[in-house]
């Protein structure tokens, strides 16, 4: 269902299982014979970031710094996140018990690395087209979406580059207050540049807030967003 649902045929479906399997899963079944999706997910980032690197080369005429800027947004651990549950990633992760009763199906570098893992076996299965078929199919709705942000989206790293190359220092954000219900809460954020502080400002999660701050922050100190 899995590979009809997303136009795969593996010839090898022990490779396509091996990119479910978490190290978890693997130590606790004390067999050598059943290996962790570890070395996938290292060879899947690779093949990742050229199918990623070539349709910026090919698609965009901006210079190496955008399309590092871009490649960053579309790449990250959110990102594949997001692809990983679309994907139903997270009902086919096979987890140890330990990992199982601590969320470890919900976290997001695991899902992730999982997405990262799958990338690699449909690679080494099917070829570099098959594995870039797919991965422009998962991101190609995020790279659009950076590319009507106008690669603005990620004001953290923008801060973070400014204040690294004019202070020699990270920025450093800091939880000042929430409300709201569990289910719908708001958080409030400062960041503190050089020893000035910025916000707060607000997000419905804490990763929005953040982002936010470090808007409110470039827009103060008088950087371009």
């Amino acid at each position: 269902m899995f590979q009809e649902r997303n136009g795969l045929s593996f010839s090898d479906i022990a490779l396509l299982h091996n990119a479910f399997i978490h190290s978890s899963y693997a130590n606790e079944s004390k067999s050598d014979s059943v290996r962790d999706n570890e070395r996938l997910e290292f060879l899947g980032d690779s093949v990742l970031s050229v199918v990623i690197s070539d349709w910026l080369y090919n698609n965009l005429s901006v210079n190496e710094g955008e399309c590092t800027r871009i490649r960053s947004l579309v790449v990250s651990e959110d990102a594949l996140h997001e692809v990983a549950l679309k994907l139903g990633l997270d009902t086919l992760l096979l987890i140890g018990h330990g990992e199982e009763i601590t969320g470890g199906r919900t976290k997001k570098a695991i899902l992730a690395d999982c997405t990262e893992a799958l990338f690699a076996a449909v690679y080494l299965d099917m070829g570099f087209e098959a594995a870039r078929k797919l991965i422009l199919t998962c991101l190609l709705p995020l790279l659009e979406s950076a590319l009507e942000n106008h690669y603005r989206k990620d004001y953290k790293t923008e801060l973070q580059e400014y204040a690294q190359k004019r202070f020699k220092k990270v920025p450093v954000y800091t939880l000042t207050g929430s409300r709201g219900p569990e289910h719908d809460q708001t958080f409030y954020y400062t960041v503190s540049v050089n020893n000035r502080t910025y916000g707060p400002a607000e997000g419905h999660n804490r990763k929005d807030a953040e982002q936010n701050a470090a808007r409110l922050a470039l827009q103060e100190i008088g950087v371009s967003v």
